[in-house]
């Protein structure tokens, strides 16, 4: 691979790592609203499961529901959180980089 292609996966890598730790933060805070709350967990927790709704093996529409699903409930959930939550949460994980992966 050549070196800005790595370069680019690497911050791609930490950006996604940055983004888990702000929702993290969302999930627990309470003026998220429940279906917020509801909504962010099922995209995580879709993302994290080891199985798919619609099988990698079908073609196209195995890798699509991946790749509309999880952004799809992402930004749905985050259009329901009052911006000042969000922006909140990006401040502490951007302040707290070294937040425990718990």
């Amino acid at each position: 691979m050549s070196g800005k292609l790595v370069d680019l996966l690497q911050r791609y890598s930490r950006q996604i790592k940055t983004e888990l730790k702000v929702y993290r933060v969302v999930l627990v805070d309470e003026r998220s609203p429940w279906l917020a709350r509801v909504l962010l967990g099922a995209a995580i927790g879709y993302l994290l499961l080891p199985f798919d709704l619609i099988p990698d093996a079908i073609p196209v529409l195995g890798q699509l529901d991946d790749l509309l699903i999880v952004p799809g409930l992402v930004w749905l959930a985050l259009r329901l959180i009052p911006p000042e939550v969000v922006a909140e949460a990006r401040v502490l994980v951007g302040a707290d980089n070294n937040m425990p992966d718990k």
